[in-house]
């Protein structure tokens, strides 16, 4: 008898201490930047007594190469699915096998298994979207469904276009805006990717990632960008408008995975969890404006996100997009070697 007793005030100790372990303490998110909404994460913290950090990051690129480096001291990051091969092959993420978790359940069937993460071993849903152009058609009238608006400028815009400097999705923009496949290793397409990308860079005005911003206040009349940040220009300003290229766009995910080297893995998990609830990813969406692969979760966005045609993708332009992927090493090379020359 004593036995048990000691075994069951041992148990419940071991409990103790466990939930402890879960339900306080510090969690470091690397994410993209204006992603992640206050409210959602007041949220997390009020629910496990945990102190939440956010840092910045401004593109795939920056977010590899500084965890590379090691010793972070991050516990989170938000790749893009093209990324995230990588970062499985490198040994950068902790399998944490969400597919076991509660809220693995509310996971849309076509988020589920993924090819980027087979089985959902390391990843959670986060965000999804397309690339395109934004335009201010107060400035310009013409057709803006074609990446014409960032390669072939028209004279309304030049001196006015930005180009937000996310390597893979402006080289596969111009990829198929002379008529190739995503990752394609033709050289004699990637030349003319090159000559397209340099002879443009002239009429463009900036290559920066604050577009909302600067759309809004009139600094920039179009720029390349993703359907969320549109949404939210638009919601600012209605002559602002998301274009669908004809020539082809890329449609995209970015999802929440846990890093090997993680000090707070358990509080990590517990977000991973709490990101898969419809309730929690549908306030994250209403905060920076994109769908996500959540079941359930657009009862919990705002109405203006219902049927907007940045997020909705219209019939007449569905056919029109490609998967994003990840690249051989030797395409994502002479992608590099293309964006090197670009920032001269």
């Amino acid at each position: 008898m004593k036995r048990i007793t000691t075994m069951m005030v041992t148990t419940v100790a071991l409990l103790a201490s466990t939930m402890l372990v879960h339900a306080q303490g510090e969690l470091n998110i690397y994410n993209w930047g204006n992603y992640t909404s206050p409210e959602m994460i007041k949220k997390f913290e009020d629910e496990y007594k945990v102190k939440v950090t956010i840092t910045d990051y401004d593109s795939n690129d920056t977010a590899l190469a500084k965890v590379r480096q090691g010793g972070s001291g991050f516990d989170m990051v938000v790749p893009s699915q093209n990324y995230i091969p990588i970062w499985i092959s490198e040994g950068l993420l902790l399998e944490t096998d969400p597919g076991k978790m509660e809220n693995f359940k509310h996971v849309a069937q076509k988020w589920a298994d993924p090819d980027f993460d087979p089985g959902r071993k390391y990843t959670v849903p986060w965000a999804m979207g397309v690339v395109g152009t934004v335009v201010n058609t107060d400035v310009y009238k013409g057709d803006i469904n074609t990446w014409g608006i960032i390669f072939d400028t028209p004279a309304e815009l030049k001196g006015k276009v930005n180009v937000v400097p996310e390597m893979t999705d402006v080289i596969d923009a111009a990829v198929l805006y002379n008529g190739g496949k995503k990752c394609t290793g033709d050289l004699a397409i990637l030349k003319k990717v090159r000559d397209t990308l340099v002879k443009a860079k002239p009429n463009w005005v900036a290559m920066e990632y604050g577009t909302i911003q600067k759309m809004g206040s009139g600094d920039f009349a179009a720029s390349s960008d993703w359907n969320g940040s549109a949404l939210r220009q638009r919601l600012a300003n209605p002559k602002i408008h998301f274009g669908y290229p004809k020539e082809g766009f890329v449609n995209w995910s970015d999802n929440l995975a846990v890093l090997k080297d993680a000090k707070n893995p358990e509080n990590a998990k517990l977000f991973q969890n709490f990101m898969m609830d419809p309730k929690n990813a549908g306030m994250n969406s209403g905060f920076h404006r994109y769908a996500n692969g959540i079941d359930g979760s657009d009862a919990y966005m705002p109405a203006d996100m219902k049927g907007a045609p940045e997020i909705d993708v219209p019939a007449e332009f569905a056919s029109l997009g490609v998967p994003s992927m990840t690249c051989p090493p030797d395409v994502q090379a002479l992608y590099t070697k293309i964006w090197t020359e670009l920032q001269k």
